[in-house]
């Protein structure tokens, strides 16, 4: 199948072209940068190019990885050039994703969760990196009972700086990131928290982020009020039940949190639970990790391209460092 990158030249499109040369089923047309055309992508032989609408017409798929914003703007740009014939689209930014106002015109792509939707998608909205772990811990618990939600749920995340976007900041230069650790987005106001709630109706969510003095990867760690009798090791259970490890790229541990050189450079998404001792009413400690540029980004855009097509849905994503 022949696929388009827009916007590949950021960390995110760069991610999507190194997945993608790798896909047995997918050859690359091309990988368009305004500021990197004529120098060579992550695709070998395949240079950059300036975007076009023209090449847009000539492949089966294209991935969006456009600054937030634009990327809504060639759907519509698209849709009208090609009616029917629209290539199918995957948005790597948040302009479909639920509470955006634009969701009511794409799938939302949570693989594990909406594969069964994608066969008669032609968008579909790639989740963001923090709600992607919050989701696919917090709602298999949610919709099995097992959350109280009459008590907050707070969650304490970490990302490494590509999260930001490659375009410079002076907030992101290494003398202001090294030897440093900071919360920002505080207060309750993070632009993922719409995605989060949208998805998790009724959890009294407190989400504050933190950006690691490392290039990538997330690691979360939630506080999770539970009704009385609710185990670590039944919310384990109850994740293994709605992702099997055949067909998801959701792995859960035996015991203990997950760490982060775990899912570095990979497509996964581990989760861990372990009981808190001396709080009443109960609460279980819930441990995410995931590579922000991997299975919060890339590698879920893969995979849901893959189930739009009616493939294996990890088929070309990566399952070790």
């Amino acid at each position: 199948m022949k696929v388009g990158v827009l916007g590949g030249g950021g960390y995110t499109g760069m991610e999507v072209l190194g997945l993608l040369a790798r896909h047995p089923r997918i050859r690359v047309a091309f990988a368009s940068s305004r500021s990197l055309a004529g120098t060579p992508s992550p695709v070998p032989g395949l240079p950059y190019t300036p975007p076009s609408l023209e090449a847009c017409g000539e492949v089966d798929a294209i991935f969006l990885c456009l600054p937030h914003g634009v990327a809504a703007h060639w759907v519509t740009d698209l849709r009208e050039a090609f009616g029917d014939a629209t290539p199918r689209l995957i948005d790597l930014t948040a302009d479909h994703r639920p509470g955006s106002g634009n969701e009511q015109d794409a799938v939302y792509g949570m693989a594990e969760l909406a594969s069964h939707r994608m066969p008669e998608a032609r968008l579909v909205a790639n989740p963001g990196c923090y709600p992607t772990g919050v989701i696919l811990s917090l709602l298999p618990l949610a919709e099995a009972g097992m959350i109280d939600p009459t008590r907050p749920l707070s969650i304490h995340a970490s990302s490494g700086v590509t999260g930001a976007g490659r375009t410079p900041r002076q907030d992101l230069l290494f003398a202001e990131v090294a030897d440093n650790y900071r919360a920002y987005g505080w207060g309750n106001r993070h632009r993922h928290l719409k995605e989060m709630r949208a998805l998790l109706p009724g959890l009294p969510l407190i989400f504050q982020p933190h950006l690691l003095p490392l290039p990538r990867g997330i690691l979360e760690t939630l506080t999770v009020p539970v009704h009385p009798g609710t185990t670590a090791g039944g919310i384990r259970e109850c994740w293994r039940g709605r992702y099997p490890e055949n067909s998801s790229a959701v792995r859960v541990l035996p015991e203990g949190l997950p760490e982060l050189r775990q899912v570095l450079r990979t497509d996964l998404l581990i989760l861990g639970a372990e009981e808190v001792e001396g709080i009443d009413p109960p609460v279980v400690t819930v441990g995410a990790a995931l590579d922000n540029l991997g299975k919060g980004a890339a590698g879920q855009a893969v995979q849901n391209m893959n189930a739009m097509m009616g493939w294996e849905l990890n088929e070309g994503i990566r399952w070790q460092h």
